[in-house]
């Protein structure tokens, strides 16, 4: 029975999409733990090293939860009755029920512990190597590369001389998931054993053999001659990454130029690759850069060749402008992920550059994901450069060109482009939040005096928009950047406008704690900051996006919070006085912009109907609802879109309560939307129009509410436009209100 049992421990075959295998490892660990109970422990000794192993490679390194639980009850039932398993107490307190569940903390951790028993070392190896580098699942073939690594230290000569010459012919095979997990094998164990040779002060070749060497030059032309593999772009990257860091003694050797090649294209093929796996591909390329110019391209001076550097950054920079999404994305990350000795003297260029890349054209609308890649590269450029104020803009962050940089990463929070993915643009307003956040601190922590104050106020108030704003993960992001700069003390940020008073909103004993992503404890605090004259007309910009929005949670809090905001204010005509012109100024700057207007409309509406302008009705003709009036007349006049046009129709309702000429003008709106050319808004107005003579009725002689009631609530509003002008004209009449009049084509 033992060996069939050792087979069905290991078992896994791919059907399909998916695979089987996973019962039957499951009950063959219960074999093995029914063996513990059915036989004595001089029975089990001659089997004891062969199901010992087993189970810990089960135990450990099983792709499914249940499995690696059950290999771990089993072996713990076999510690506990047989008390013959080799280190059983040790192993069984690391490789517990509960420790096992974590499938990256068994291949990276209890692994490499479990390896220190010289009984285990070798089994858990050949095992990684037979079983996992060719697995089916990616992630478990990368996670097994990593668990090698990890364990080269315990067994350094079995690697270097019976590990790496087995991988070495099949990281050129035939086969695609062995290749993919041969090269991420020979990547890892030779960054290993590099590491182990350097750390015992001997030359990086130590382990290696002639052939060895020729072995890992060779998989670079196999890779060449089948270059547009995934698994290729993907593991080849890594493998120059690994071989760069571990210091081969391949400078002025040709295959730089290869691996260079290699580099690029893989970034130009991002195109042709499924988006799971283009982001891998990409960050996998942009490392291997690094590491490739850091090892190979600086001379003993510190320098870049000149002629190596300008070919290298003009490319790089060219390709920023291709027609291809993808390509610009790769290069940006790319030209982030230089080192300093090739971005001195062409600082400029790389900028000007990347600034292009976040520029929105007709032509490259959609193109989010490069401008967030671009912005991202920014920031590393920024920091890989390093800050002196009066130093070069070619060489440094510097008084000559920190205007820029700035101005280029505030342009991204502004991005608000949608298309059939949803709202991209909230990826270029994260990495812009990100970047101003790195350079702002890494100025503050360099040469503060470079931060004027009217740059840390944008930041500041823009933050505070997206604070306000509807979508959690955004505004949680936005959120989190806000305190951080706000509370970093190291030194402070200078200039942000009422430190004192956000510091008293915003407790430093709270920065951890505040859930952004909950919007009961976000507008709360947020909805505070519309009485500092800084913040307001950002946070109120914010708020309107939420108050007006679709989501139940984020209006009803969003909403509270500036109602109780709004009561606060009503004795205080100075900070009503300044709210009103705020909101006017918000509403005037965004005029058929409908991500704004349209929610805005429904605040209005909500804010009237919640009474919050009821000192303005007792005075004829206050300039707050006239503007008001006329600013959403202009906004719905042509207007086509029917949720604005009905959110239109409450505010209008709501205007009613206030004295003046204007109370004529506004029953002349809803007249006019009486015989709008959809039913709907016809239908929709005569239902609001009969609520407000409800709500509001001594608006109307109360002689003729009756009778007007009686008109709204009986006419088909549905019907035919001339028997419903008809029945219009009639409420006109009554109302003394003019008639609408057609106006001829």
């Amino acid at each position: 029975v033992v060996p069939v049992m050792l087979k069905a421990l290991t078992y896994d075959e791919k059907r399909g999409a998916c695979s089987v295998g996973s019962n039957v490892r499951d009950a063959a660990c219960y074999v093995c733990w029914a063996f513990a109970r059915a036989y004595e422990p001089a029975e089990l000794i001659p089997f004891i090293n062969h199901i010992s192993s087993a189970l810990v490679i089960a135990a450990v390194f099983d792709r499914d939860v249940n499995c690696r639980r059950a290999a771990s009850a089993a072996f713990q039932e076999n510690v506990g009755r047989q008390g013959t398993f080799p280190h059983g107490i040790d192993i069984l307190t690391a490789a517990d029920y509960f420790a096992v569940g974590n499938r990256v903390n068994c291949y990276l951790t209890i692994s490499v512990y479990i390896a220190g028993f010289p009984e285990y070392t070798q089994p858990m190896i050949d095992h990684l190597v037979n079983m996992k580098i060719n697995h089916w699942d990616s992630v478990i073939r990368e996670l097994a590369t990593k668990a090698l690594h990890n364990i080269t230290p315990q067994a350094p000569e079995y690697m270097a001389n019976v590990v790496l010459p087995r991988l070495l012919p099949l990281s050129v095979g035939s086969d695609l998931h062995t290749r993919h997990g041969a090269i991420l094998a020979c990547a890892e164990i030779t960054h290993a054993l590099c590491q182990l040779a350097q750390e015992n002060n001997r030359s990086v070749t130590y382990y290696f053999s002639e052939k060895s060497l020729e072995g890992l030059k060779q998989i670079h032309q196999e890779v060449c001659n089948q270059h547009k593999s995934v698994f290729n772009l993907d593991c080849f990257c890594t493998l120059i990454e690994k071989l760069s860091l571990s210091k081969m003694p391949f400078r002025g050797d040709p295959i730089i130029g290869g691996w260079q090649w290699l580099i690029n294209d893989s970034l130009r093929h991002l195109t042709l690759v499924s988006s799971a796996a283009r982001q891998h591909i990409k960050e996998s390329a942009v490392s291997a850069l690094a590491a490739l110019c850091n090892e190979f391209y600086i001379n003993e001076r510190g320098e870049a060749d000149p002629a190596l550097q300008d070919e290298l950054v003009t490319q790089y920079v060219s390709e920023l402008q291709n027609s291809e999404e993808m390509i610009r994305c790769g290069f940006s990350r790319a030209l982030g992920a230089l080192p300093r000795f090739l971005l001195k003297g062409r600082l400029q260029q790389v900028l000007e550059g990347l600034k292009k890349v976040t520029v929105i054209s007709p032509e490259d609308v959609s193109f989010a994901e490069s401008r967030r890649d671009a912005l991202i590269a920014i920031a590393k450029v920024c920091q890989t450069v390093g800050v002196k104020g009066d130093g070069s803009q070619q060489e440094y962050v510097c008084r000559e060109n920190v205007d820029q940089i700035y101005a280029t990463l505030l342009t991204g929070v502004t991005d608000y482009t949608t298309d059939s993915r949803g709202d991209v643009g909230g990826w270029v307003r994260e990495a812009a939040m990100s970047s101003l956040m790195e350079v702002t601190l890494l100025l503050v922590q360099n040469e503060a005096e470079l931060i004027n104050a009217n740059i840390c106020k944008q930041i500041m108030c823009w933050l505070a928009q997206q604070s306000a704003e509807k979508i959690d993960k955004f505004r949680a992001h936005a959120g989190s950047v806000f305190l951080t700069l706000l509370h970093f003390d190291h030194p402070p940020v200078p200039h942000i406008p009422h430190r004192e008073e956000l510091e008293r909103i915003f407790p430093r004993s709270e920065k951890e704690t505040l859930n952004w992503n909950a919007a009961s404890e976000a507008f709360p605090r947020i909805t505070q900051l519309l009485g500092l004259p800084a913040y307001q007309y950002y946070v109120l910009l914010g708020l309107s996006v939420s108050v007006g929005g679709l989501t139940e949670t984020t209006l009803r809090y969003s909403a509270q919070s500036l109602f109780d905001y709004m009561k606060k204010i009503q004795s205080d005509p100075s900070a009503l006085g300044s709210f009103c012109e705020t909101l006017l100024k918000v509403f005037e700057d965004n005029l058929r912009n409908d991500r704004v207007s349209v929610p805005l409309l429904t605040m209005l509406d909500q804010l009237l109907a919640n009474g919050c302008f009821d000192v303005f009705t007792e005075q004829e003709n206050h300039p707050f609802p006239v503007k008001l009036f006329s600013l959403c007349k202009e906004e719905i006049r042509r207007s086509k879109d029917i949720r604005k046009l009905r959110s239109s129709i409450g505010v209008f309702c709501g205007l009613i309560q206030f004295q003046g000429d204007m109370r004529e003008k506004v029953f002349f709106q809803l007249f006019l939307l009486l015989c709008h050319p959809f039913p709907i808004i016809r239908k929709t107005t005569a239902s609001q129009v009969y609520e407000m003579l409800l709500t509001y009725s001594e608006v109307v002689d109360p002689a003729i509410v009756e009778q007007a009631m009686a008109i709204l609530s009986d006419t088909n509003w549905e019907a035919e436009l001339p028997v419903v002008r008809e029945r219009r004209n009639c409420l006109c009449d009554l109302l003394k209100v003019p008639r609408p009049q057609l106006v001829p084509k």
